[in-house]
């Protein structure tokens, strides 16, 4: 059973897949907003935020890999979204294949896409004088905390490209988690928010992966932050896949 579900997804993966690399218009849209945004703040903001030793670039580059993500999601919802309104869902019941595989192939689909998405920003990063003197084991922390909110964003992507009843609604559900970066620790030091601000962008889980992200970056002591962004990641991701999976339920029963 499991080896027909891995093959059955592998093959379902490769679909997707192939659709989004003959629309490359989407993984380019996706990262030309982060970039604009990258662009905007480095060198319209950059000078008037003070962020001690470290370059403005080095500091905000890892709120624009989050919001890179957040961007990509989006059209995770709307393949999901036009696959269901397209009827691909009801044939491929009719063959003798394994139901979630659809599923984990569009939420496969989203992990590569926003992999190519987060490679491109980070390049464009590097000729705008970002530096890491991280390791190898840092490097692979920070893969594996983007590759984990990734999963946890994309199966609540899932869940509006499932339900929602217009291509724009299974769409718009990202705007707040685009917008989610700009309250955190992303931008500014949260300490020169105003209280009741500060105290959201405190304890929000943006706040905690950027801040570890940052640190594992810049070779800072990560401290008790890296346990609660990877709590964050794992409970959205369990708590998004159950509501996932039961919406997926209802849809095809």
């Amino acid at each position: 059973m499991a080896t027909h579900f891995f093959g059955d997804t592998a093959v379902l993966t490769g679909r997707t897949v192939r659709h989004v690399t003959r629309s490359l218009d989407t993984i380019i849209t996706t990262a030309i907003m982060p970039i604009a945004m990258m662009l905007m703040f480095v060198y319209v903001f950059g000078g008037a935020i003070d962020t001690g030793p470290i370059q403005y670039i080095d500091y905000m580059l890892p709120g624009i890999l989050l919001i890179t993500i957040a961007s990509g999601i989006s059209y995770t919802a709307f393949r999901l979204f036009t696959d269901m309104q397209g009827g691909i869902f009801e044939r491929f019941q009719s063959m003798p294949i394994a139901r979630s595989g659809v599923l984990w192939a569009h939420v496969l689909t989203s992990l590569v896409a926003n992999v190519i998405s987060l490679v491109v920003v980070v390049g464009v990063a590097l000729l705008m004088g970002f530096r890491s003197g991280a390791g190898v084991l840092a490097w692979l922390a920070v893969a594996g905390i983007l590759i984990l909110f990734t999963l946890a964003l994309t199966w609540i992507a899932v869940i509006p490209g499932l339900t929602a009843k217009s291509v724009d609604g299974a769409s718009a559900f990202s705007y707040p988690l685009i917008f989610l970066p700009f309250i955190s620790s992303a931008f500014v030091p949260t300490g020169t928010m105003p209280g009741p601000v500060r105290a959201f962008a405190e304890h929000q889980p943006v706040t905690s992966i950027v801040n570890t992200i940052r640190d594992l970056l810049t070779q800072q002591p990560v401290g008790t932050d890296i346990w609660t962004a990877l709590a964050w990641c794992v409970g959205i991701l369990i708590v998004a896949y159950i509501f996932a999976t039961i919406s997926y339920r209802r849809r095809i029963s």
